[in-house]
């Protein structure tokens, strides 16, 4: 009798054993994405994800997209115009029903920043010069429809917050110490796999374009490098440009955008609602985005969404 016990024991044992082992091997963490092109996505992996899904614990859901239209403050001169086709009357249930025609520039409202948008020196991330890449019908790599998808933990900063105010002066600008400051004042820590979105009133001023384009706040290319540390894969923020619009003492041109995208592929979001996450006090949630696949795309319009 003890000589059975002892084998059912054993046995038990075994078979214990070996479903840890599946259990372990099916929640194991890997790579989402292994293909150099995605860029900084490549840190995401399958334990990233699950964990961003933890954070899901009362099932709201944000909508972070504005509505892009014909009067989007845009930068320059992009444009946007909508036609409408009436189907007619068709068969004999009468079906009726409309077609519709978009003539628009990617780059209005809330939009994803490819990686074939900016590069230095015609050279864009990963060493990939611009005449590998650019045709006039379409970018032949890099293009927008190639961005993976993104389902991750996402990471509120509300600057507007930090300072007291409702929202940032014209052209303010914060770096990697107000950064953290912000942070560890909101309860929130800034990991690898993140995306973070800063909050900083501004998209409250969109019903005067000039200057929601011109003037806005942002963070500057001290902030930018200290995120690049942290081993995030997005920055956004609830501005036209993401960075501050002020011009930098050595005369360069769109600091944070060459620093995250051309030399980190980290992509930029421009035009994120912030406003519930901020008026509700969210500072953690997962973050879930699916751009647009437009075939040679350099940008995506966009609507991403956060969960908690």
């Amino acid at each position: 009798m003890r000589k059975l016990v002892g084998i059912s024991a054993a046995l038990m044992l075994t078979a214990c054993a070996a479903q840890a082992k599946d259990v372990d091997t099916a929640t194991a963490d890997e790579q989402l994405y292994s293909d150099a092109d995605a860029g900084a996505l490549t840190r995401l992996t399958t334990g990233m994800v699950r964990d961003a899904a933890d954070l899901v614990t009362t099932g709201k859901v944000y909508r972070l997209g504005i509505v892009s239209g014909p009067e989007t403050p845009v930068w320059g001169d992009r444009t946007y115009a909508m036609s409408i086709v009436d189907l007619g009357v068709n068969g004999p249930n009468r079906v009726t029903g409309h077609d519709d025609r978009v003539e628009t520039h990617l780059g209005i409202g809330t939009q994803i920043d490819g990686l074939g948008h900016i590069g230095i020196d015609g050279v864009h991330y990963n060493g990939v010069r611009n005449t590998d890449i650019m045709r006039e019908d379409g970018l032949i790599r890099y293009g927008a429809e190639n961005i993976p998808a993104i389902a991750t933990r996402g990471v509120l900063i509300d600057m507007a917050a930090h300072r007291g105010v409702d929202v940032l002066d014209p052209m303010a600008q914060f770096g990697a110490e107000e950064v953290q400051a912000a942070a560890a004042a909101q309860g929130v820590e800034v990991r690898a796999g993140d995306v973070v979105l800063f909050h900083t009133g501004w998209l409250s001023t969109i019903d005067d374009a000039e200057k929601f384009i011109a003037q806005a706040p942002g963070i500057n290319a001290d902030g930018a490098a200290w995120l690049v540390e942290q081993g995030v894969v997005a920055v956004g923020a609830d501005t036209a440009g993401l960075e501050t619009n002020a011009p930098p003492e050595d005369g360069t041109v769109l600091p944070v955008h060459a620093m995250l995208i051309a030399q980190n592929g980290i992509y930029i979001l421009e035009t994120i609602d912030t406003r519930d996450l901020a008026a509700d006090g969210v500072h953690e949630f997962m973050f879930v985005l699916g751009a647009a696949r437009l075939k040679g795309s350099v940008q995506a319009i966009i609507n991403p969404v956060a969960i908690r």
